[in-house]
């Protein structure tokens, strides 16, 4: 049976989501409570996006194929109890046999949050602490340069296919709280973290929005490579089309790094 289910995680002391030889990851979690629950037999599981090391998801999408006896319900609650307490996985529901959350999904929503004002140790585990005052309707305005389908390579590691798509870009402040939210096809490695430390740059006063523009066209790694830290990056949400969509998709994303 292939079944498929949110996933939320902690990111902070966990080595990303892909399994690794060495460290602890989502992926290895989950399987090996998988294992416990199938006679000690590797059970896959396949993620809708590989986030890096210390980035958080509270939307994580995971799909496996199951061949024990328990029951759908039976296998989430044990699924459940033998995850360490960063991880937890919502009830399982049942899915073609083909499917595949990487490939299927046809959009991925992140969210960036930053703090302002005092430190604080318990808000700033989630968010990137910033002293300095930052320029809103800058970030703003510049983040519009970044919305369609462009070559992102400025913004991510090397690719073969570095074009993709992005749908939003929103900047928000509530309260200490501001938040950005990038909503995209798919992602290359770390482009997610680069465009936030770019926006970062200009609500400094460090760049403006010609300068995002100009690096963008150039295709060569933006304002020095910088990148935004992780523990502010969560996965948020993704979207799947129909089968038929996903057929005929023709995305490649196995360097996605949310």
């Amino acid at each position: 049976m292939r079944y498929r289910a949110r996933v939320e995680y902690d990111g902070t002391d966990l080595c990303g989501f892909q399994l690794q030889r060495h460290g602890r990851t989502v992926q290895g979690e989950l399987e090996t409570a998988l294992a416990r629950l199938s006679g000690g037999r590797r059970v896959r599981v396949d993620g809708a996006g590989r986030t890096d090391a210390g980035v958080h998801a509270s939307g994580q999408v995971i799909a496996f194929t199951y061949q024990g006896r328990l029951s759908r319900e039976q296998l989430w609650r044990a699924l459940d109890t033998l995850l360490p307490r960063d991880i937890a996985v919502g009830p399982l529901i049942r899915a073609e046999a083909t499917f595949q959350p990487r490939y299927a999904a046809r959009q991925r929503e992140y969210r960036y949050t930053i703090r302002t004002g005092t430190r604080s140790p318990l808000q700033e585990r989630f968010a990137l602490g910033v002293r300095a005052s930052l320029d809103l309707p800058a970030m703003d305005a510049a983040a519009g340069v970044l919305i369609g389908r462009h070559d992102f390579s400025a913004f991510g590691g090397w690719h073969r296919q570095p074009i993709r798509t992005l749908h939003r870009v929103r900047i928000r402040r509530t309260g200490k709280m501001i938040t950005i939210d990038v909503v995209g096809d798919a992602f290359l490695r770390q482009m997610v973290r680069s465009i936030v430390a770019a926006l970062l740059r200009i609500g400094r006063g460090e760049a403006t929005a010609e300068d995002l523009a100009a690096a963008l066209r150039s295709q060569e790694r933006a304002f020095a490579g910088a990148i935004a830290p992780p523990h502010g990056l969560c996965l948020r949400r993704v979207r799947f089309g129909t089968a038929s969509a996903r057929r005929n998709s023709t995305t490649d994303d196995d360097d996605e790094d949310i």
